[in-house]
């Protein structure tokens, strides 16, 4: 594996966009790395609330009628594991995108390399997060945050969870995207899905939060993270082409956003796939014995250096 800090980084500060524009965002940084731009690291935010469903969950696990009354979007990701609520104020995104060549070929020594820049963001907030030393039973199995918690799987600070990472890994490009817990609505939580039978008092014995333990505000949470993203990867600030935001908008409408997706599974885009990729179970480390499609072209055009200010 070549050092990652010698290669070209970009830092995309913490934008905020929609449920499907952001997986298509992540898909899109994946296919410019793997055509020779840079490599991504962002940080993003989700505009209105979502709830992602892992690939293979079934989609009656969720509450599309409450969903649709409350504004929150459906989307599903591209990697594995249970359902995760994204609230606009109570989540924290990131991603990390890189040539598949320049990271391990073992799955458990990349989730690890990539999530040291997660690590250094907790500490740096003064958040005691670290891998789960005691397995506990699932409390609600669509729920990521509410699964079997599992030692050195699973992401942890005072005994409970806070962080959920999975890997999306194509032949030619690795994605790894996770969600930070910021603060915790138990109660929505809980309603995004179909007939929980938990109290939100039960979720709260489960799930801790950033908010909770260190008391910081968004912004400051925000800004270590990012601060650790860049500093891991000696990056230099960027924005996307033009050009990806084109291709993104493009891909959440005709993949990211339709039904065939989100409720049937069913990748649209499949006729025109180039890659194959492999989801890696969001709680669970564990490679998939199936291989679901991927889509896109190789990125094109040229990747500016300015500055760039997120809307979140």
């Amino acid at each position: 594996m070549t050092d990652l800090a010698d290669r070209e980084w970009r830092l995309i500060r913490e934008e905020s966009w929609d449920g499907p524009m952001n997986m298509a965002l992540d898909e899109i940084a994946a296919e410019t790395a793997a055509a020779g731009g840079p490599r991504t690291l962002r940080v993003y935010r989700w505009k209105p609330s979502t709830l992602s469903l892992g690939y293979r969950q079934e989609a009656d696990t969720a509450d599309w009628d409450y969903c649709d009354r409350e504004g929150i979007t459906v989307t599903r990701r591209p990697t594995g594991g249970g359902g995760i609520f994204h609230g606009y104020d109570t989540d924290i995104s990131y991603s990390i995108t890189a040539p598949a060549a320049e990271l391990p070929g073992d799955l458990m020594e990349t989730y690890e390399l990539l999530c040291t820049p997660v690590f250094d963001a907790f500490s740096a907030m003064d958040v005691p997060a670290h891998f789960a030393d005691e397995p506990q039973p699932s409390l609600y199995q669509p729920s990521c945050y509410l699964r079997d918690l599992h030692p050195a799987h699973d992401v942890v600070a005072a005994g409970r969870k806070i962080s959920g990472n999975a890997q999306y890994r194509r032949r030619d490009a690795i994605i790894q995207h996770g969600s930070l817990k910021y603060d915790l609505d138990a109660e929505t939580h809980l309603a995004v899905f179909a007939d929980p039978d938990l109290t939100p008092e039960d979720v709260e014995t489960r799930i801790t939060s950033i908010r909770e333990l260190a008391g910081i505000d968004r912004e400051q949470a925000v800004r270590a993270l990012e601060d650790a993203l860049g500093e891991w990867a000696n990056a230099e600030e960027g924005q996307w082409t033009q050009d990806e935001i084109d291709r993104a908008r493009e891909r959440a409408a005709t993949k990211f956003a339709t039904d065939a997706w989100n409720r049937e599974r069913t990748n649209p885009l499949a006729t025109r796939t180039r890659t194959s990729c492999f989801p890696v179970r969001r709680c669970v480390r564990r490679r998939p014995r199936e291989a679901p499609p991927s889509a896109g072209c190789p990125a094109s055009g040229r990747w500016g250096r300015p500055p760039a200010t997120g809307t979140g």
